[in-house]
């Protein structure tokens, strides 16, 4: 009982009936009279609307389309080197190197060359699951000196000296 009228109050007021049009005479075919459905004169409002004062349109926006390379390019790395070191020139000076294990050592990559600098990477032969070898030298033939060799030649001598072709390939920047 309390739900009914709990129901019924909220209804609030019954709806308007809504308006209607003026009744037409009728001829006895239930037609308007004259048998024609007398006609409205209808008016639309303009088609364009004046501009709100204060405001103006804006000119399409345009997004270039050409990139700009940024200020600073990163330096690629060295090129392959044309002349010495040769790879057989830097596994002879590896050998001769008590740090770097007696095996059999195989050029993979390089050398790469920028000034008297030169990168090489080589492989230890018998040891397939070690890593290769990165390795940096500097001079050329008889003058040919060993920098570094390991798994990370990014030490303090090459960032510091080292032309950057080298330091991208040997640290990476």
């Amino acid at each position: 009982m309390v739900g009914a009228l709990l129901l019924s109050a909220s209804c609030g007021a019954p709806p308007e009936a809504l308006p209607t049009s003026p009744p037409l005479p009728r001829s006895s075919a239930g037609m308007p009279a004259g048998g024609a459905v007398p006609s409205v004169p209808l008016t639309l409002p303009p088609m364009t609307t004046p501009p709100t004062p204060g405001y103006t349109t804006m000119p399409p926006r345009t997004v270039p389309t050409t990139v700009t390379p940024s200020p600073s390019p990163t330096p690629s790395h060295a090129p392959r080197c044309t002349g010495e070191p040769t790879a057989a020139q830097i596994v002879t000076l590896l050998k001769d190197n008590p740090a770097v294990p007696d095996r059999e050592l195989t050029v993979v990559e390089g050398p790469y060359c920028a000034g008297k600098w030169s990168f090489t990477t080589v492989s230890l032969g018998g040891a397939e699951s070690a890593e290769p070898l990165s390795v940096v030298t500097t001079g050329k033939g008889a003058a040919l000196t060993f920098v570094t060799a390991g798994t990370d030649v990014c030490n303090p001598r090459v960032k510091a000296e080292a032309p950057a072709g080298i330091r991208v390939l040997a640290c990476g920047e």
